[in-house]
């Protein structure tokens, strides 16, 4: 069965990868857009985060971003600028943002995607640094 699944994705991004190994580890093909290359428009990022259930501030990356020096991190900064900025430095937009028919969601960890994939994982899967996710019966592998 054909799922319609979208991930916001970074290339040079562990995490990101991981999820999309993920979604594909699910025998789904899903499409793939370069965020900083084709970033959403501010009604789709707006509508993402309202989706998702995030506010802009927690989808926010900060590590590796002019998050600071643009002075996002004040408390008194609204949501509205953090998404201004997020459209003039999508590099600002934390990824992956994966959404589903299921839901939409930043999958932080990559493991995260799981919640809303809607098929099951076809065999073992680790991530890039070698720590098991989903074993070979499909099942998410729960360190303890």
């Amino acid at each position: 069965m054909a799922h319609d699944i979208v991930i916001y994705h970074n290339p040079d991004c562990g995490t990101s990868r991981n999820t999309l190994a993920l979604i594909r580890n699910a025998g789904i093909e899903p499409h793939i857009i370069e965020y900083l290359k084709c970033p959403p428009s501010r009604a789709m990022l707006v509508s993402l985060i309202d989706r998702a259930g995030l506010t802009p501030r927690e989808l926010a990356r900060e590590k590796g971003t002019p998050f600071h020096d643009l002075g996002l991190g004040e408390p008194d900064v609204t949501g509205d600028r953090i998404i201004d900025a997020m459209i003039e430095h999508p590099i600002l937009i934390n990824r992956p943002v994966v959404v589903s028919p299921i839901g939409v969601k930043l999958c932080r960890p990559s493991e995260a995607v799981l919640d809303i994939l809607p098929e099951r994982q076809r065999g073992a899967f680790a991530k890039e640094d070698g720590e098991r996710v989903v074993d070979a019966a499909g099942n998410c592998v729960r360190p303890t």
